[in-house]
């Protein structure tokens, strides 16, 4: 397993060496990526968000049994590859991470603040990234079936493709100009066409995921946050409205894909 991981990662190395990448490079990428699933870091975030999931914490000193991610309350399986979606109680589209910030705020007494301010793995917000690993583990297989019938939904989905499309930034940017053809990669990582079913599929059902390159378990959040610096772009508000809506752009286009998360990315 060892050596065949090492020839593959020895292989990938070389082609980048000489900059020959071509279709015949796949293959290699592909085997790199399959033997790094084995045995997915994940695991380790999945376990202790699970074990906060059921911990009484925060000024209420509750856990987040009583949490509804849309499917009644406490109930987690299968309840991410249906986000984001509509909540009558909040009366906003909402995905994962905003929907777990109003469960810690209105459960366990957790101020939104403390992840809108905070730092990514740090303090509350590494929390968060635990949870979320947990959750989105349940949902490992399930089909997305993201409800786009309610309005709000189709407002996101509207505001989603706008924000997609926006051109701006000192390089003239937008999220179409490395995720709205075929073919494009950058270095060693393929850069799925989001603007179709097959991309959006790649890319939504591996998000959330570890990130092998820094050790770390990166959310959805986290993940557009960083295009948006590689844009050069301001870095949107932890659970704005535009992250948000991009999330059900690509939650929409992707809908029947089976999920595979959390990912393994290189």
């Amino acid at each position: 397993m060892k050596k065949r991981l090492l020839s593959a990662v020895a292989a990938a190395l070389a082609l980048a060496a000489t900059g020959a990448w071509a279709d015949a490079n796949q293959d290699s990428l592909d085997e790199y990526r399959e033997m790094l699933a084995d045995g997915n870091p994940s695991e380790l975030w999945e376990m202790s968000g699970e074990e906060l999931w059921t911990t009484a914490r925060g000024p209420k000193n509750a856990s987040l049994e009583k949490c509804d991610l849309g499917m009644g309350p406490g109930v987690v399986k299968g309840a991410y590859a249906q986000m984001p979606r509509y909540f009558k109680d909040t009366g906003k589209v909402q995905d994962l991470e905003s929907r777990l910030m109003t469960c810690m705020d209105a459960l366990q007494g957790i101020a939104p603040d403390n992840f809108i301010k905070g730092k990514w793995g740090q303090d509350e917000m590494e929390k968060m990234e635990q949870i979320v690993a947990y959750v989105v583990g349940q949902s490992n297989g399930a089909k997305v079936k993201v409800n786009m019938s309610h309005p709000e939904m189709k407002r996101m989905y509207q505001l989603g493709e706008e924000a997609f499309f926006y051109r701006a930034g000192p390089m003239d940017f937008s999220c179409a100009t490395c995720h709205g053809d075929d073919g494009k990669r950058i270095r060693m990582q393929g850069l799925p066409n989001l603007t179709k079913h097959e991309g959006a599929a790649a890319g939504w059902t591996t998000w959330p995921a570890y990130r092998v390159s820094n050790g770390q378990f990166w959310t959805m959040q986290h993940r557009l946050n960083d295009c948006y610096r590689q844009q050069r772009f301001p870095e949107p508000i932890y659970g704005s409205e535009v992250t948000q809506a991009l999330s059900v752009y690509m939650a929409a286009k992707a809908n029947g894909a089976k999920m595979a998360t959390p990912g393994i990315k290189r």
